[in-house]
């Protein structure tokens, strides 16, 4: 017996996203710069977002852009270890300055014999 995969109407696979991610309308219309109500348009399937807003959401959201486009393959992109460092680093680069981006700075400063001391603490942490 052969399963058939539904595919959701994009407006579904849109609020799908804004689910997945936990966020509500707001804060997804902030980060791709669009109104709240136009989020909530494309959510009921009234208006159809433009090339550059499904531009926009796959750039902000990691998401898989021929999934938005048409349902095929996986929501997000998936990422490689060292891309996921370098979007945590970037991220905290961006925002405003707090304790990731002090913690970061505190590391960049360490020295070798410093991170073979923390390697060592941490290999004890982990050991407990």
């Amino acid at each position: 017996m052969v399963t058939e995969r539904v595919v959701l109407p994009l407006h579904e696979r849109i609020d799908a996203l804004i689910k997945a991610l936990g966020m509500n309308q707001t804060k997804f219309a902030d980060r791709i710069n669009v109104s709240r109500s136009f989020v909530s348009q494309m959510c009921i399937g009234v208006k159809t977002p433009a090339d550059r807003t499904i531009s926009d959401i796959c750039r902000e959201f990691d998401v898989n852009e021929e999934w938005l486009r048409t349902g095929v393959g996986e929501m997000f992109i998936k990422k490689s270890r060292e891309e996921e460092i370098a979007a945590f680093v970037g991220d905290i680069l961006k925002g405003e300055p707090d304790f990731r981006r002090r913690v970061i700075s505190a590391l960049a400063k360490m020295s070798v014999d410093e991170w073979m001391l923390l390697e060592k603490i941490a290999r004890q942490l982990n050991d407990e």
